[in-house]
């Protein structure tokens, strides 16, 4: 039965139903922007077999330390941070079977001091693995989630394994915050002409046919992959950008649903 994390207050996935779309950062942008609220935050990167959160957030040779019992989170931009990518070198791939990816993940669950009893993590971001497999389905099993983000390009071919992700949490009860079309649209730094190089509006309107909030839409911005690159999320290293904005505007709309949840009322669009 899923059950409450030790020392955290809420729990929030941010998915997506293929790889590729921008989902951890999305995921990491969105925990440092909630860090930046005055919230207490913690970010799992539960992608066992492709850990990205250690580089991107530019403690990739930081270690975990560790009383035999409880492990500390690396802390990073203010964010508590654990993942397997803090274990195994960067060209080391993870062979593993199932079984030990899902007692891994329960692991970095259960086992680090994510928060106290007097001062627990208002929210934990969990940068869900893409697709709709057993990692996810222990997940969503063993944690009680306040709910998800789905994160897509405008794409059709994007957009056909997000709706599958919308589904799957859809099929065990985990609440949906809303849609993230990511690489919306981009615009030129030269002449400033805007292009829709991945299509128009495509996570807007599935959105809409389905019934969910469109919580962003993020701009193709290659500030945004210059400075996760280099270990700075771009809404600490670059403030004043649209994309910075964009995404304090879905830290602030992914708070108001899970601090206080309320029942859907009906197609909304909410673009800030």
């Amino acid at each position: 039965m899923a059950n409450m994390i030790p020392g955290v207050a809420r729990v929030i996935a941010v998915a997506s139903g293929k790889g590729g779309v921008g989902k951890s950062t999305t995921a990491m942008n969105l925990a440092v922007a909630l860090g930046l609220k005055g919230l207490n935050v913690g970010l799992l990167d539960a992608d066992i077999y492709g850990p990205s959160q250690p580089r991107m957030m530019g403690v990739k040779d930081a270690k975990p330390d560790s009383d035999g019992q409880w492990i500390e989170p690396v802390v990073a931009h203010g964010i508590k941070l654990m993942s397997m990518g803090f274990m195994v070198d960067e060209a080391t791939p993870t062979v593993w079977r199932g079984p030990m990816v899902q007692s891994a993940l329960l692991q970095m669950l259960r086992q680090v001091r994510w928060g106290t009893e007097k001062k627990p993590l208002d929210v934990l971001v969990l940068d869900m693995p893409p697709g709709t497999g057993d990692t996810q389905l222990t997940l969503t099993q063993q944690v009680a989630l306040a709910g998800a983000v789905i994160v897509s390009t405008p794409q059709d071919i994007a957009l056909i394994d997000a709706r599958k992700g919308l589904e799957m949490f859809k099929k065990v009860n985990v609440p949906v915050l809303g849609v993230v079309e990511n690489m919306s649209v981009f615009c030129c730094p030269k002449c400033g002409e805007e292009s829709r190089i991945f299509g128009a509006h495509g996570a807007r309107d599935m959105a809409v046919t389905l019934g969910y909030d469109l919580l962003a839409e993020v701009p193709l911005d290659m500030q945004v992959r210059e400075m996760t690159d280099n270990g700075n999320p771009l809404v600490i290293a670059a403030p004043d950008s649209k994309a910075a904005a964009v995404y304090r505007g879905l830290a602030d709309q992914v708070w108001r649903k899970v601090e206080t949840p309320q029942p859907s009322a009906g197609v909304k669009i909410v673009i800030e």
